[in-house]
């Protein structure tokens, strides 16, 4: 960016010094606007990656651009090239808006929407594309992104110097229907307009596609980029465990990354238009309404259209704040009712067993009813805003079309302008006040794109505060050492509120099978989360040997969806285990019906009983072979004989695991070597004690 902003130094002194030379105010207007841009450019070196790509674009143009300019105002611009000429007003236009992309990323709000966006444009995965008919190319996640937006913004910005094209052949065309002129009418018409329309249509798909291509490749990479934060050591166990995280962190990842993509993109590419539309037309509008007076008086102010759309457009938009403002709140609102509803769904669905074992349809009838009732009471408060802000923006839209003829017509009718001018100012003016309108037409799409950024950028924030737990001192030390058992010292664990429930002092050893015994809630489970190192609440030193192997199957084991040959080897990968090895262990554990099924997807929670799916998470542990199996209550749903069964099948199977087990069953402590019990403490909770 540096050397970029050393070259349009370079171009904006020699502009100046043509302008003095010549005395042209446009040439040193021009000149003017080169120093800001270079210093701007210098500066941008510490901008977000996005809106650097947008401001290293306009600093490039502004050089081409004025070389141009410089070259055919002084006659070195081939006379053959004519047409090609871009007007004066495009090298100014595209210096102002890389002024404005710095002057915007101090705005706040727009640093949050920068941080997350610049995640894909600074991602440095390889990818391989293919380009018809070109061979297949390597290159960065970054360099392809940066690419496609830069060809999108020249395309966006080669469509509003069409539409500046545009309006002169409008202005000329209509000048020949006034006058008569027929070789005039059908020589724009086959030269000047279909040319442009022809070329406008074909960029117009081409845009289409490679912004289709950029859109899901930004979703696929920034929803894996959340999705490993999220499970990232652990985070999404802390966020749940501490009670405080974001609120439905699938509807986060699922819906509001792709609203957030296609929103940013849309809003910035639109604001890029609307500002090069702005200032394209408003140096038109300015150029046309030069000597036009207030109606009714002898008083000329220059540019006199221009600053009627700047005051009607600023009041349409202050008014269009004031209305809709509570808009940003309301949308936040509306999505968290509706992702809690649907999860209130999705949860039934997962009970539907239990709830209708217990009959409790009525209660979930209630209960479900209950959030809905949130989401139409919500609904109803932005229907009522929406009214208001409606009522407003159709009459500023109705008003908007008239105003540039009432002004200019009165010229018109004394023959100061002509019909195609009086069009063209009708349509300039119309670009401009609709740029500068740009605000209030999208007032509703950009409270519901900040309700997005909100809970994006909540869910980062949650996700950094379940990292942070247990970072500080006091807390729990896990380390690893060349030892062979698991040692224990002056551990205390506690819940997230800080009340501790469990101490304890010992020593797990390699081959001796232990049981854990105690009431519920002494933090038997608790203990064995944190030997994992999933439980963060509290403090002491837990010891673990090198390079070990530890398992945990809880009382309920989590059924992923897919296969039943995917539930049996998770969490390993597919492939990880030869067919004959699951079949295997499903025969061991007592599966053998199911070997029929291995392929079958399904909801294997709920086509399974509870015993079954115990059953199954010893197939995992008999295919894994840990060093470690903790076992938490992993066989609470089967009868005494079935619990034995499994017990002997894993000692016989896994004679190098040490097993560490909860339970309450009094058979269980013929299958350990030693017992251990929670003990309650005169002033609360418990410690670990030898039985």
């Amino acid at each position: 960016m540096k050397n970029l902003a050393i070259l349009i130094g370079f171009a904006a002194a020699f502009l100046l010094v043509l302008g003095l030379s010549t005395g042209d105010a446009q040439t040193i207007g021009l000149a003017s606007v080169g120093v800001a841009l270079a210093v701007t450019t210098w500066l941008s070196a510490r901008m977000s990656r996005f809106l650097m790509i947008f401001a290293a674009i306009f600093g490039a143009e502004f050089i081409i651009f004025g070389s141009v300019y410089m070259l055919d105002a002084n006659a070195f611009w081939p006379a053959a090239l004519a047409d090609f000429v871009p007007p004066e007003s495009l090298p100014i236009t595209v210096g102002i808006f890389g002024i404005v992309v710095y002057a915007i990323s101090f705005i706040p709000g727009i640093a949050e929407i920068m941080r997350i966006a610049d995640r894909f444009f600074d991602g440095h995965d390889m990818t391989t594309i293919k380009i018809w008919p070109l061979s297949s190319i390597t290159l960065t996640e970054q360099t392809l992104a940066r690419t496609i937006i830069v060809a999108l913004i020249l395309i966006n910005q080669g469509q509003v110097g069409i539409s500046v094209r545009l309006s002169f052949f409008n202005r000329d065309w209509f000048n020949a229907i006034q006058e008569k002129d027929s070789a005039t009418f059908w020589s724009l018409l086959y030269t000047v307009f279909l040319f442009w329309a022809v070329i406008y249509i074909a960029i117009a798909i081409f845009e289409y596609i490679i912004q289709s291509h950029l859109m899901i490749r930004w979703r696929r990479w920034l929803t894996s980029h959340y999705i490993g934060d999220w499970l990232n050591e652990g985070s999404h166990y802390r966020m749940a465990l501490s009670g405080t995280g974001a609120d439905n962190p699938d509807q986060r990842i699922a819906e509001d990354v792709d609203q957030f993509i296609g929103r940013t993109y849309s809003f910035s590419i639109s604001l890029l238009a609307q500002v090069s539309s702005l200032v394209s037309f408003s140096i038109i509008l300015w150029g046309i309404s030069a000597n036009f007076t207030i109606p009714g008086t002898e008083i000329a102010i220059p540019g006199f259209l221009f600053w009627v759309a700047v005051l009607y457009s600023g009041f349409g938009t202050f008014v269009t704040h004031v209305i809709g403002r509570r808009l940003i709140r309301l949308n936040f609102e509306q999505q968290r009712y509706e992702a809690d509803f649907r999860f209130s769904l999705a949860r039934l669905r997962e009970y539907a067993e239990q709830v209708a074992l217990l009959g409790g349809e009525k209660q979930e009838r209630r209960f479900l009813m209950d959030r809905f009732g949130n989401v139409i009471r919500n609904f109803f408060a932005i229907v009522a805003r929406r009214k208001q802000l409606m009522m407003f923006t159709a009459s500023y839209g109705q008003i908007s079309p008239i105003i540039p003829y009432v002004v200019a017509a009165p010229f018109y009718f004394i023959g100061k302008i002509q019909l195609g001018v009086l069009t063209q100012t009708a349509s300039s003016f119309g670009r401009v006040e609709g740029s500068l309108s740009f605000f209030i037409d999208a007032y509703v799409s950009l409270a519901d794109y900040l309700s997005v950024i909100q809970r994006l950028v909540t869910f980062d924030d949650a996700i950094e505060k379940a990292r942070r737990i247990g970072n500080k001192p006091p807390r729990i030390v896990f380390s690893t050492e060349a030892t062979t058992g698991i040692a224990i010292s002056d551990l205390t664990l506690s819940l997230p509120d800080g009340r501790e429930i469990v101490s304890a002092e010992v020593q797990f050893e390699p081959g001796q099978s232990v049981l854990i015994s105690g009431p519920s809630g002494s933090g038997k489970s608790t203990l064995l989360r944190a030997i994992s190192g999933i439980w963060p609440y509290g403090h002491g030193t837990i010891i673990t040997p090198v390079d070990t192997t530890m398992m945990l199957l809880p009382q309920k084991p989590y059924l992923p969806s897919g296969s039943l040959r995917d539930c049996v080897a998770y969490p390993s990968d597919e492939g990880t285990y030869l067919e004959k090895e699951i079949i295997d262990a499903l025969k061991i554990v007592g599966l053998d019906r199911l070997i029929t099924s291995l392929d079958d997807a399904t909801n294997w929670s709920q086509r399974l009983s509870g015993g079954e799916q115990q059953r199954l998470a010893i197939a995992r542990a008999l295919l894994a072979r840990p060093d470690w199996l903790f076992l938490d209550e992993a066989t609470s749903a089967l009868d005494e004989d079935s619990e034995a069964f499994l017990y002997r099948a894993l000692k016989e199977h896994l004679k190098t695991t040490t097993l560490i087990s909860i339970g309450h069953r009094s058979t269980l402590k013929a299958f350990h070597s030693a017992i251990i019990r929670m003990e309650s403490k005169e002033k609360g909770g418990f410690r670990v004690v030898r039985a």
